[in-house]
C-alpha cells in the first residue's frame, strides 16, 4: 500500500495554537481555583453580582424576544440537551475527519461535567436557599462546546495562529450567552459563570493536548 496516499490525522489543537492555548488554560485554572477559594461558603453572591443581576434582570422579562433567547440558551445547558449537542458535535468531526476533535467533542464536556459536579459541594457555595452554584455547569458546558467549535474551524481553514483569536472568541460568545442567561434569571451569580468559564477553559484544553499527546505516541509506537 502506498503510504503516501494516507493522510495524517489531524490534531486536535493544531501545533501554533499550542503553546498559547496551554498558556491561557493555565490563567484559567488559576483564576477558578482562586475564586473557588474565596467564595467557599458564600451564601450571599458579592457586590458585583448584586449589581450585575439588577442591570440584567429586566433584560428576561416575560413575555418578549429575549426572554425565549434566555430560556433557549439555558436548556442547551441542561443535561438531555447538552447531551445531543455533544453527539451533534462529535459526529461531525468524525464526518469532518477529526477523529481527535471527535474524541475532544465527547470527552472535554464530559470531563468538565464531572469537575464542576464534583467542586460544587467543595466549594459550598449556594444562592436561592441551598443550590449549590459554584461554578457554573452550564457555562462550563457550552464554554466547551464553543472551543472545540472553534478549534475545528482553525483546523479547517489552516488558520494557523490566527485561529487562537477564533477559538477563545467562541469560547468567550458561547460563556457570555449562558452566563447572561444565567445571571439575569437568578440561577447562578455572574461570578459563577466566570468560574465555568475559567473551569472548562483550563479542562478541555488540557484534555485537547492530553488526547493529541498520547495518539502521537501510539502512532509512533506502531
Amino acid at each position: 500500500m502506498d503510504q503516501t496516499n494516507v493522510q495524517a490525522p489531524r490534531p486536535a489543537v493544531p501545533p501554533a495554537l499550542r503553546v498559547p492555548l496551554a498558556a491561557a488554560a493555565a490563567v484559567a485554572g488559576v483564576v477558578a481555583l482562586v475564586l473557588g477559594v474565596l467564595f467557599a461558603g458564600d451564601v450571599t453572591g458579592t457586590a458585583l453580582d448584586q449589581r450585575a443581576y439588577e442591570a440584567l434582570r429586566d433584560s428576561v422579562r416575560e413575555p418578549s424576544l429575549s426572554f425565549d433567547v434566555s430560556w433557549a440558551v439555558g436548556t442547551a445547558g441542561d443535561p438531555g440537551w447538552a447531551a445531543g449537542l455533544v453527539v451533534v458535535l462529535a459526529v461531525i468531526c468524525f464526518a469532518a475527519r477529526r477523529r481527535r476533535l471527535a474524541l475532544l467533542a465527547v470527552a472535554g464536556p464530559a470531563a468538565t461535567g464531572v469537575l464542576t459536579t464534583v467542586v460544587k459541594p467543595m466549594v459550598d457555595r449556594t444562592i436561592n436557599g441551598d443550590h449549590l452554584s459554584y461554578p457554573s455547569g452550564h457555562t462550563a458546558l457550552v464554554t466547551s462546546l464553543g472551543i472545540v467549535v472553534g478549534l475545528l474551524l482553525a483546523d479547517r481553514f489552516r488558520l494557523g495562529r490566527a485561529g487562537l483569536p477564533l477559538v477563545l472568541g467562541l469560547a468567550v460568545l458561547c460563556g457570555a450567552a449562558m452566563s447572561w442567561s444565567q445571571t439575569a434569571s437568578r440561577v447562578h451569580y455572574l461570578t459563577d459563570t466566570v468560574g465555568g468559564f475559567c473551569t472548562s477553559l483550563a479542562v478541555v484544553v488540557a484534555a485537547a493536548l492530553a488526547i493529541d499527546r498520547v495518539a502521537d505516541r501510539v502512532n509512533a509506537g506502531g
